[in-house]
């Protein structure tokens, strides 16, 4: 292949970030620029997965015969032109056009993914398996029932999130040596932290996800607190689902001071992989704050950051960056009113 059709396949994925994610077009860039392009692209990936699980228009068989057949795509095992040609025609108006734009350029994003070392792939090949696998079987059950219980969320949020923390830490621990020394207690932090921002999004989009069929939130939390997940409906002045609600705040807020021991074990001269964590906890922060305030939203655009409270994040985490002592008592100050747990057994294994 020629260096000029891979400029054009970075040029194509540089664009196409904007489209599907206005966060990450955002932070990606703030990385050194040997990590840039494999994270970017690495979220591309993970993207391409996520539109196949979440296109109702889908059959649970189309959906696990297509991430299968994906997951053969990253490994060089499969064709991406064929890949892309059988799931474009498939998705709904219910995929937005940024993503139909996205399958139909999967070729141009592989490409990308097979320039990277072997260490790099191995990672980001590891990462599409396990979340591929994890999501297809999650929505063979899905349903408004919610999930059985917090261990059962865990899990979930491992195959969403989790599995991608681990992917950007090893990603971290190849470039730099320095974190590599910390990799045993990174790969660990990486889980909580990735559990902390997909039980962000979970709680932000209750509504959202009821209107398409689904329901992520644990049966036991509810039903300890007196409340029936099958009865739920949106604007419900309920006090039962509030405090069950509560309660995943209050775990959500400690994945989270388990993402911040993380990004603090990053060398401080890290600047931008300390702001690329830090925009992410902050803005985690700010949502689970706005959710705390209006425990009777009904829909997600209720409970969204306001675009001065992300620049306001942007530019305080940006400015402590490098000071843990200040960033610690900036998380202690930005979550004092979430509510705390105390140690819950299957919230989080404790590491702080």
């Amino acid at each position: 292949m020629t260096s000029h059709s891979r400029i054009n396949d970075e040029q194509y994925q540089d664009y196409i970030l904007q489209g599907v994610s206005r966060t990450f077009a955002l932070t990606i860039p703030q990385l050194p620029e040997a990590l840039r392009r494999i994270i970017g692209n690495a979220y591309l990936l993970c993207r391409i997965t996520d539109t196949i699980e979440d296109d109702n228009a889908l059959t649970i068989e189309q959906t696990r015969q297509l991430s299968d057949m994906f997951v053969e795509v990253v490994c060089g095992n499969a064709s991406a032109e064929e890949f892309s040609l059988k799931l474009h025609p498939l998705l709904s108006d219910q995929t937005i056009p940024a993503e139909h734009d996205l399958i139909k350029n999967t070729p141009a994003v592989i490409r990308v993914t097979h320039s990277f070392n072997p260490v790099q792939r191995k990672a980001l090949e590891r990462c599409v398996r396990i979340m591929a696998q994890g999501m297809a079987d999650y929505q063979e059950t899905e349903s408004l029932e919610g999930l059985k219980d917090l261990p059962a969320m865990n899990q979930y949020c491992y195959y969403v999130a989790g599995v991608v923390g681990e992917m950007l830490t090893e990603l971290f621990c190849d470039y730099s040596a320095e974190i590599n020394a910390h990799k045993p207690i990174l790969m660990k932090l990486a889980v909580s932290f990735g559990q902390g921002l997909q039980m962000t999004n979970i709680l932000k989009d209750i509504w959202d996800d009821r209107k398409r069929g689904a329901c992520w939130l644990p049966q036991d939390i509810f039903l300890k607190n007196g409340f029936n997940l099958s009865k739920l409906q949106p604007g419900m002045n309920d006090t039962n689902f509030q405090a069950g609600l509560a309660e995943l705040l209050g775990v959500a807020k400690r994945h989270l001071l388990n993402a911040m021991i993380y990004t603090s074990l990053i060398p401080p001269h890290e600047k931008g992989i300390r702001r690329f964590c830090l925009w992410a906890i902050g803005m985690a922060i700010l949502t689970l704050n706005k959710i705390n305030r209006h425990r009777n939203f009904s829909e997600g655009a209720q409970v969204k950051i306001s675009r001065r409270s992300v620049k306001a994040t942007i530019l305080t985490t940006s400015l402590f960056a490098s000071h843990n002592w200040i960033l610690e008592l900036l998380f202690k100050y930005t979550s004092r009113n979430l509510p705390e747990v105390s140690s819950h057994p299957a919230a989080l294994s404790e590491i702080s």
